[in-house]
């Protein structure tokens, strides 16, 4: 992010959403959303590329055939070449024959593309923007629950209203109860800790449920970690070199 964009999201007014309680009702308490994290513009081009390349970095790209040098055997011409009133044929590795080998078929390799550290964190800013923008961001007050049962988080989540909809949510760390809670629940709840979600996370999801603990995580995450990599980078220092 640049100084002028930093400036420009500093002149926004904070976002303020309710926070609600396990049972779906309203704490009576709103927190704010962090404009420079979740009210920045959304680049359409640049979630389209992140979620591209997420899915190409998934991709093993093992599918492989044999081309007509790999084929076992096949040394011998079949035939001699005048006088059977057949074809021409040379080998039984051709391409033309059962069992030949194969032309311009698949061969492994490597799918996967780099994506740079300051593209993912504005893809992720651009990700929980559009989530705000589509009022899909639900903060609740508690996320944990007592026991490592199932049945104490679809009680959660059909008191939120969030049982029709596929809903991705972050915490601030991952307890082992709610570990086994959430493992039955993979395809429609997912939890994540929010110091390493991601854009394509967000994205594959229709609902965002933030643990309210868990959003000091995110701006710091987001807006400290690339000052410190910056003050991380050794200083470079011109040798003089004599005359």
């Amino acid at each position: 992010m640049t100084l002028k964009e930093d400036k420009k999201a500093s002149k926004k007014e904070p976002v303020k959403l309710p926070v609600f309680t396990k049972s779906g009702k309203k704490s009576g308490e709103d927190v704010e959303l962090n404009p420079a994290v979740f009210a920045q513009p959304v680049n359409e081009r640049l979630l389209d590329m992140i979620l591209t390349s997420y899915a190409a970095n998934q991709r093993r790209g093992t599918a492989d055939t044999k081309e007509r040098a790999e084929i076992r055997g096949g040394g011998k011409k079949p035939w001699k070449q005048k006088g059977t009133g057949r074809a021409r044929a040379g080998s039984i590795r051709s391409p033309l024959w059962r069992g030949g080998g194969t032309v311009f078929g698949p061969t492994p390799r490597d799918y996967s593309k780099h994506i740079p550290q300051a593209l993912k964190r504005k893809a992720l800013i651009s990700a929980l923007s559009l989530k705000n923008k589509q009022e899909n961001i639900l903060v609740v007050e508690d996320s944990g629950v007592e026991q490592p049962k199932t049945k104490e988080l679809v009680r959660m989540i059909r008191a939120l209203k969030l049982d029709e909809s596929r809903t991705l949510c972050v915490v601030k760390s991952i307890d082992e109860n709610l570990k086994r809670a959430f493992s039955n629940l993979r395809e429609i709840f997912r939890v994540v800790e929010a110091k390493d979600f991601n854009a394509y996370q967000v994205l594959r999801r229709k609902k965002l449920l933030i643990d309210k603990q868990a959003l000091p995580v995110i701006v710091s995450r987001i807006l400290e970690e690339p000052i410190a990599a910056e003050q991380a980078k050794p200083k470079r220092v011109k040798e003089k070199v004599g005359v």
